[in-house]
């Protein structure tokens, strides 16, 4: 399986080592962060007011749609 393609040059095990030692490092900061930032709760279906509201203009004739009410 190769994981990493050389497409000009020849360079030496060092110098791979060194790429390999900089791509490990940049994933496992990037988990780490990832992890480390704060997940909001998902959104109830009883608490969520944007369905409440289509699913109350899907219930509504048609005509009734489009007539204002005074706020």
């Amino acid at each position: 399986m190769q994981l990493i393609k050389v497409l000009h040059g020849r360079p030496s095990p060092e110098q791979l080592a060194a790429l390999i030692a900089v791509i490990q490092a940049r994933t496992a900061a990037t988990a780490a962060t990832a992890a480390a930032l704060p997940r909001k709760p998902p959104v109830s279906a009883w608490t969520n007011r944007a369905a409440a509201i289509a699913l109350r203009r899907r219930s509504l004739p048609r005509s009734a749609r489009h007539i204002s009410t005074p706020m």
